[in-house]
């Protein structure tokens, strides 16, 4: 229980806070709940805020070409791990430049984690989920380590990467067949609501990254809370005529 809780802020803090907040901007949440995403986002140790947006904005302009960080196109084993083995390709870089990142750093919540992010990460990725069982309850160091910081770490890392790989090359294409990502349920259910991936690059700037409705979707439940506490405000969605009317433009017919 303690390793699935791990699991879930980690989870938290890469879906709700790098992607939906920072990179998307799909909603403004305040100081506290900055906070708290910023600390979930350094247990997920998937690079500091503003490389991991940075790197999701360049996947979301130049998406399945060489100028994407992890092009599916390249094949399975490349955009779901390989490309984090060799260096980044030159259009990665060179076309990354011309993007505009300057909202991450004017955040001093991104700012502060990006400064102190290898000291965040040794505590909250690994001294924290294997201290917390140690100390309460009497869990042998050994078991807290091993489950809750690295399996945990392990199994969110290969989430996240499934979001890039599988998610780009298995399942329906209900809003746009003419590009790559694709709903996936599995990888819906892995990474808690990131799964419904032909939305997401069909309609960037929602919340929700998800028709609303009877969907599985912790991430989209997570900001919901967070509003009605007034933590969250400002949340963008689709217009359901809009989603409605691409369907029927470019979808492929099976929702």
């Amino acid at each position: 229980l303690s390793a699935y809780f791990c699991f879930l802020v980690t989870a938290l803090g890469v879906t709700a806070g790098a992607h939906r907040l920072w990179s998307h901007r799909s909603y403004k949440a305040k100081l506290p709940l900055r906070i708290f995403l910023a600390a979930a986002n350094s247990m997920a140790f998937q690079n500091d805020i503003y490389e991991w947006s940075r790197d999701h904005r360049v996947h979301h302009k130049y998406s399945e070409t060489d100028a994407d960080p992890h092009n599916a196109r390249r094949g399975f084993f490349f955009s779901h791990i390989g490309w984090l083995f060799v260096r980044k390709h030159r259009d990665v870089i060179e076309k990354g430049r011309k993007l505009d990142f300057s909202d991450l750093l004017d955040d001093p919540v991104v700012r502060f984690q990006r400064k102190y992010y290898k000291s965040s990460v040794v505590l909250m990725c690994f001294v924290i989920p294997t201290f917390v069982p140690w100390y309460l309850w009497g869990e042998s160091l050994w078991n807290a380590y091993f489950l809750a910081s690295i399996l945990r770490y392990t199994i969110s890392l290969n989430v996240t990467w499934l979001v890039n790989s599988a998610a780009h090359m298995y399942g329906n294409r209900p809003y746009d067949k003419y590009i790559n990502p694709r709903q996936n349920t599995f990888v819906t259910l892995g990474a808690i609501g990131e799964g419904f991936h032909n939305y997401h690059h069909t309609f960037p700037f929602d919340y929700s990254a998800s028709e609303l409705g009877l969907k599985f979707n912790p991430t989209t439940w997570f900001i919901d809370f967070m509003f009605w506490l007034g933590l969250v405000t400002d949340r963008k969605q689709a217009p359901k005529e809009m989603i409605q009317a691409r369907k029927e433009r470019t979808g492929d017919g099976s929702a």
